[in-house]
């Protein structure tokens, strides 16, 4: 089945036309397909399946050491210690249910939970697999390694040799089917913003074990096509893996490694054998054209590499007291706020504070790019903060030019907050709850929370000079997310990120008059109102020692 236009279109054609408008949202199905729901587990049958050790007793890493390397203890790499990375980034969290209905939640957030990402690890050679090194996807239902190729330790050590560092790769890849099943054109957004989540969750489940994650960033798709043995497989029609990232996890977090792997090592990868057929997701599919066409004029070529230098300030807020474990298995979705609650200032402060990029502080050193979003924040119920609108500014080199875009009587006032000199702006005082709310497709929880925001990424200049980088803006905003799910979860609060918003209306509320700047995603937080009705069930209860459950089919 077909759906969209048949003509070509680019980026900001593709932007201009996936935009939601209170008279006429994006293209979608309408409806939901139950039927040919896409199974929200990728397997590789006939891959052999490496069995993860499940974590005994998190990390007693306090809640600081998410975001602060020093002090973290580093941890060898071994699977006990991968299996550890991966349970706290992309494992499951829980299993809810519902009038005989159940589905698994995942550390990593994702766009109507439907889990477009997926992981790809080359391993070095480990005593505990036979001294064999692999390239291997994660499946996150039974928390193992599905073993797509091995190598041995000559394959390795020029590997090695190239980084100077113990470590290992992460490769992220994306399934636009599964969220165009239900999003339809506006798809290939939601699935970058989930990119951003996962980048995130994992940058923060490797500091927690000493590690450091970097992109790198100089590599094209191609070359991650290579490395990962994408070529090599018989992709299910709608259902490919189209390569995102890959980064270089090393075990010192104070050493600097390489952006670029020189192609002698990539075409390396061509002479391994890969086994492993992807699993078919639906039985059906709607053919979105639209979105295979920008994911064509969003392919990233090789480039330079390039390193970012970001702020060294502190931290407004220094001390949370809780453990950083505890608060990545509590981040949800809320679905609903209480109305009444009240955040107070220094937290709120505290929170935006953390999505400010720092050298050396996860998970923004990973340096995916130049920072390029800003905030646009309603202010509802802070306690010694006017109710209004505010602005931060993540990079201070956009303020003026933001300032020129914007209505001229907005205020400007710098908001006092002590010590961290944050980039916080006054606007306008007065309730803006009805506003977020509306331009937030109508969503009450945008109005219902101590406040909402939205992400102001500065677009033109950046997709017109690299049209990749449409992609790139996506994943900072979810890794902005990501940031402000922990903290409200940190806060006795809970975070939810809106995919659904109406682009031109939030311009118009700022003054916007081109597409210098663009709205990305929203994101609110309140207290939740808890939804007595689920049950919950903890996430690995299906797998059982020494027998582990079939993976559901669709």
């Amino acid at each position: 089945m077909s759906r969209g236009s048949d003509d070509k279109i680019d980026v900001i054609g593709y932007h201009e036309r996936t935009k939601h408008h209170p008279h006429r949202y994006a293209r979608s199905p309408g409806y939901l397909d139950w039927a040919n729901e896409p199974d929200p587990f990728r397997r590789y049958e006939g891959a052999p399946l490496l069995e993860l050790p499940l974590l005994e007793r998190d990390p007693d890493t306090g809640y600081p050491g998410l975001y602060e390397r020093e002090g973290n203890t580093i941890r060898p790499v071994t699977l006990r210690n991968i299996g550890a990375f991966l349970e706290l980034s992309l494992g499951l969290s829980a299993w809810k249910s519902y009038g005989g209905t159940s589905w698994a939640l995942r550390m990593n957030p994702s766009s109507g939970n439907l889990h477009p990402t997926e992981a790809h690890l080359i391993l070095p050679p480990l005593p505990e697999n036979h001294e064999r090194g692999g390239i291997y996807h994660y499946n996150s239902f039974y928390h193992a390694l599905e073993q797509r190729a091995v190598f041995d330790k000559e394959f390795w050590r020029v590997i090695k040799s190239h980084f100077g560092c113990e470590g290992f790769f992460v490769g992220l890849s994306s399934i636009y089917w599964r969220e165009a099943w239900k999003y339809g054109e506006r798809a290939f957004r939601y699935c970058n913003h989930d990119v951003g989540h996962a980048v995130a969750c994992l940058s923060f489940s490797g500091n927690l074990l000493g590690w450091k994650s970097t992109y790198l960033n100089a590599l094209s798709d191609e070359d991650l096509e290579i490395m990962l043995g994408f070529r090599e497989i018989r992709w299910k029609e709608f259902e490919t893996e189209n390569p995102e990232l890959l980064m270089f996890v090393c075990v010192n977090a104070g050493q600097d490694v390489p952006r670029n792997i020189p192609a002698k090592i990539i075409h390396s990868f061509e002479s391994l054998s890969f086994v492993g057929e992807p699993n078919l997701l639906s039985g059906d599919h709607v053919n979105w054209r639209v979105i295979n066409e920008v994911s064509a004029l969003t392919v990233k070529p090789k480039t330079l590499e390039k390193r970012y230098r970001y702020r060294e300030q502190e931290y407004v807020e220094k001390e949370v007291q809780i453990k950083a474990a505890d608060v990545i298995r509590r981040r949800r979705s809320a679905l609903s706020y209480d109305r009444s609650s009240f955040i107070p200032k220094g937290y709120f402060l505290g929170m935006i504070d953390r999505t400010i990029p720092r050298n050396n502080r996860a998970p923004f050193d990973l340096e995916a790019g130049e920072i390029s979003v800003h905030l646009l924040i309603f202010v509802h119920r802070v306690s010694g903060l006017n109710p209004g609108l505010y602005f931060l500014i993540r990079n201070e080199i956009d303020f003026s030019a933001i300032r020129e875009k914007c209505r001229s009587h907005f205020l400007w006032e710098k908001v006092e907050d002590g010590p961290g000199n944050l980039p916080l702006y006054l606007l306008e005082k007065g309730d803006y709850r009805s506003e977020a709310a509306a331009v937030s497709c109508g969503q009450d929880i945008a109005g219902d929370g101590v406040f909402s925001l939205a992400m102001i990424a500065k677009f033109g200049e950046n997709v017109e000079r690299e049209p990749f980088l449409y992609r790139y803006l996506h994943w900072e905003t979810g890794m902005i997310g990501q940031v402000l799910y922990l903290e409200a979860e940190a806060h006795s609060m809970s975070g939810t990120g809106m995919g659904c918003f109406f682009d031109d209306p939030v311009h118009n509320i700022l003054g916007f008059s081109d597409d210098s700047f663009q709205d990305l995603y929203h994101f609110a937080v309140g207290r939740p109102v808890e939804d007595k009705r689920l049950s919950t069930l903890p996430p690995y209860h299906h797998l059982t020692s020494p027998f582990r459950s079939k993976m559901p089919s669709r």
